[in-house]
């Protein structure tokens, strides 16, 4: 069984951390409020810093909010690029900025450790199934040692190229996840304000080339108006900005994902930002000043 360091108990990481600790590993823990009970049983440790998860630990998993989360948690004076020694290897889940990755890379590998990105994209009812899809940047050595730990989190698992690889596919994955819920926002308000009932619209759609998992997940969420977090609307603007920031980098244009972040803008200005982002919905709504369904 390996030594195993997790920081980040959030929504997403909590789940994934217990998988690791359900299949026998000893887990480290660290996270900037308190360790959910559940987690510290069997195996599992609480320790007081990232700095002590990487003393403690052979491999350390990240599931952090944002770029400047894992700088300062891998960076800051207790942070643990303090507490790693040669051999370890630092496996960042989060999803963050490409190049910013891959400096975080370069200044783990110079310490003698190892780095791996290595987003994920299913939500919380992915990390808690153990069905994540995970994007992996880095060597491929380093994949292969850190693979069975993966797979008890995930099921889809690829590595994608270098350091920064996965981040960058992990936008990918955001841009298209973002404009196909506001085709399927857009598609529902229309058929409800046409009069159409929209969720036997929906049930038509389904049968058709426009079936889609937005549509049957997403779809059903703005029909229900169940709108509690899975991925919040706050987390998917960091994501498209993130694909905004490149674009620019890299002189490229990427107009419907610029659409899709003011429509989440709207959201956020209304005070939604912790809402799911199936809810980006309510920013087509309140144009049209029309529900797709009763709440």
């Amino acid at each position: 069984m390996s030594k195993i360091g997790f920081i980040g108990l959030g929504i997403m990481g909590a789940p994934m951390a217990a998988h690791l600790i359900n299949a026998g590993h000893e887990v480290f823990l660290n996270t900037r409020s308190k360790i959910p009970a559940d987690l510290l049983t069997g195996s599992a440790t609480a320790c007081s810093s990232p700095r002590e998860v990487a003393e403690r630990a052979d491999i350390i998993f990240m599931m952090l909010p944002d770029t400047p989360d894992v700088d300062k948690v891998l960076f800051a004076g207790n942070g643990v690029a303090a507490g790693l020694s040669k051999g370890k290897t630092v496996v960042d889940m989060s999803s963050i900025s490409p190049m910013d990755t891959k400096t975080f890379a370069q200044k783990i590998n110079a310490l003698g450790a190892d780095y791996l990105d290595a987003p994920v994209s299913g939500g919380e009812v992915g990390a808690k199934a153990a069905s994540l899809t995970i994007m992996i940047g880095g060597p491929d050595a380093v994949f292969e040692r850190v693979k069975p730990l993966f797979e008890l989190m995930g099921k889809n698992i690829t590595l994608v190229g270098g350091n920064g690889d996965g981040q960058t596919c992990k936008v990918a994955n955001q841009i298209i996840v973002a404009l196909n819920i506001a085709a399927v926002g857009e598609a529902l308000l229309f058929a409800s304000k046409a009069g159409a009932d929209p969720a036997k619209v929906r049930q038509a759609l389904m049968g058709g080339f426009a079936a889609s998992r937005i549509l049957e997940v997403h779809g059903e969420r703005m029909i229900k108006r169940t709108f509690a977090p899975g991925f919040r609307i706050g987390l998917h603007q960091k994501d498209l900005n993130l694909a905004l920031n490149g674009a620019r980098a890299l002189g490229v244009a990427l107009p419907q994902t610029a659409g899709a972040a003011q429509l989440m803008q709207v959201c956020s200005a209304n005070g939604m930002q912790d809402l799911d982002h199936s809810a980006l919905v309510r920013s087509l709504e309140l144009m049209a000043n029309h529900q797709v369904a009763e709440g």
